[in-house]
């Protein structure tokens, strides 16, 4: 990955109980440029990994160009670890068959360049600026009083009878 302009992207998730109230907080960085973007959004009810997931898909949304090389720092092995070791694709050659939030890894499959996007892992509540940052914003997206309904989640739901 050279020659390229680059993005840093660091992402989390938060969530209040696990399932409960959560949120995701995003910080992406132009590399060599004095240029950052930050978002964040919050859900009623939801999971961790579903927060570490979304906050990931939603950056790679937000990329206005694929002519780019793209780093993604997360805290989430449970993210990293499925891309990074393959799993997300032995998932997917099963359809998904008893794996949890397919609907966002579908989702992030229609999105994912490999060609252009790595994924690295650091340590959560390590005194890393920007991933400290994406915790402040994921748990203040939480705490929201206008969350958003994770409909993935409350469709993943067993019935109670």
């Amino acid at each position: 990955m050279a020659d390229k302009p680059r993005v840093h992207i660091y992402t989390d998730g938060a969530c209040s109980g696990n399932p409960g109230p959560g949120g995701y907080g995003i910080v992406m960085e132009w590399v060599g440029k004095r240029y950052r973007k930050e978002f964040s959004e919050g859900f009623k009810k939801t999971t961790n990994n579903r927060m570490e997931l979304l906050a990931v898909i939603v950056a790679l949304e937000k990329m206005k160009t694929t002519d780019v090389d793209i780093t993604i720092f997360s805290d989430s092995k449970y993210v990293v670890n499925a891309i990074e070791k393959k799993w997300l694709f032995s998932w997917h050659k099963k359809q998904f068959k008893g794996v949890k939030n397919p609907d966002l890894w579908k989702r992030f499959l229609a999105i994912y360049n490999p060609k252009n996007t790595k994924f690295e892992w650091v340590k959560g509540h390590n005194n890393h600026m920007q991933n400290e940052r994406c915790d402040v914003l994921a748990v203040e997206a939480s705490k929201k009083g206008k969350l958003q309904e994770d409909f993935g989640y409350v469709n993943q739901e067993k019935p109670l009878f």
